[in-house]
């Protein structure tokens, strides 16, 4: 028998429908709760019923999210043993999942519709934090390699322990070290190096106590504040570097923005997930004083979030076109 949530109850913790998720996202609809506990048995100590009757859990308990996400990524992309450290970023896998989905999309609209598969294509996924969740579902999905690169040595020793839990992943997902916290891409892609994508979720605030009051804000929204009640900063965890940044995510996309300029020639889609739609505007102005050749908002939705990413080339349709040829086509 499934316990009670404690007081006060949460608000369906999953929503009853998922209709504005990506068509090829696996996580459509309520999740099936048997099957996920089959798959990792630990989730069942955190199942809870929601005020509706249904199956969930509570996802102000940093335990149970990382429980769920294990189970999740056991279930439908055959991750075993999959774990991150307490207080880390802690990803939820459905809104990641779209950020690859609707970026394969991209990709295959530069590609006479069709996604471009397999180990030849790679991307490069600019903190790729402990989870190391984009390079885990993007291979599974469309057998893409990655690197996957953090300037946070307990991240990346996080990353390599679930790599190594999953030995066949060791050819198609590689990890690096960035030294120098003020460089994006310096340091990370080689001279000789290609790569068809790049992926980001940078931090959102501009300091801890932003984070702070952002989670306050998050928290009374949903109706889940209670002064009785010890909760954690964020409910999906996060460290400093994961959180927050000098200049916040608007100063973090500039800089992105501009370091890419360098990189032109190396890199067929750069992109970023942009929280705020504030920051559009200058991030859009930034990459056109640049020279990039297209730029790109897609907009996604989970549930009721919305978010989006921008992409952007310094590629003309020529190089574009050879690109393609030489390395989707081969």
């Amino acid at each position: 028998m499934r316990k009670q949530p404690e007081r006060p109850a949460p608000r369906s913790s999953v929503p009853e429908n998922k209709p504005l998720l990506h068509p090829r996202n696996r996580h459509q609809g309520r999740y099936d709760f048997p099957a996920l506990i089959k798959a990792s048995p630990e989730l069942a100590a955190f199942v809870i019923l929601n005020p509706y009757g249904k199956e969930s859990i509570d996802f102000a308990n940093p335990q149970a999210v990382r429980a769920f996400n294990r189970a999740l990524l056991q279930q439908f992309y055959g991750v075993q043993g999959w774990s991150i450290p307490e207080n880390y970023l802690c990803p939820p896998i459905p809104g990641r999942a779209d950020y690859l989905h609707y970026l394969a999309d991209m990709l295959g609209s530069s590609h006479d519709g069709a996604i471009p598969r397999g180990a030849a294509i790679r991307g490069l996924d600019i903190g790729t934090g402990a989870s190391c969740i984009y390079p885990l579902i993007g291979h599974h999905d469309y057998g893409w390699s990655f690197v996957g690169a953090d300037i946070d040595p307990a991240s990346l020793a996080s990353a390599t322990a679930i790599l190594q839990a999953n030995p066949p992943l060791g050819n198609a997902i590689a990890l690096r070290q960035q030294l120098d916290p003020q460089q994006i891409f310096q340091g990370l892609i080689q001279a000789d190096e290609q790569f068809d994508f790049t992926l980001c979720n940078p931090p959102f605030h501009g300091s801890l106590d932003e984070a702070h009051r952002g989670s306050q804000r998050k928290w009374k929204n949903l109706g889940k504040l209670d002064p009785k009640r010890q909760l954690p900063v964020l409910n999906f965890g996060g460290q400093a570097g994961e959180l927050y940044c000098e200049g916040g995510e608007a100063g973090f996309i500039a800089r992105m923005a501009q370091q890419s300029a360098s990189f032109a020639q190396q890199v067929f889609w750069f992109s970023t997930l942009v929280s705020k739609a504030g920051n559009l505007p200058p991030l859009q102005d930034r990459l056109k004083s640049l020279g990039a050749s297209d730029i790109r908002v897609v907009h996604m939705a989970q549930g009721q979030k919305q978010s989006r990413f921008v992409a952007w080339t310094f590629l003309d349709k020529n190089q574009r076109r050879a690109w393609r040829k030489q390395r989707w086509q081969a």
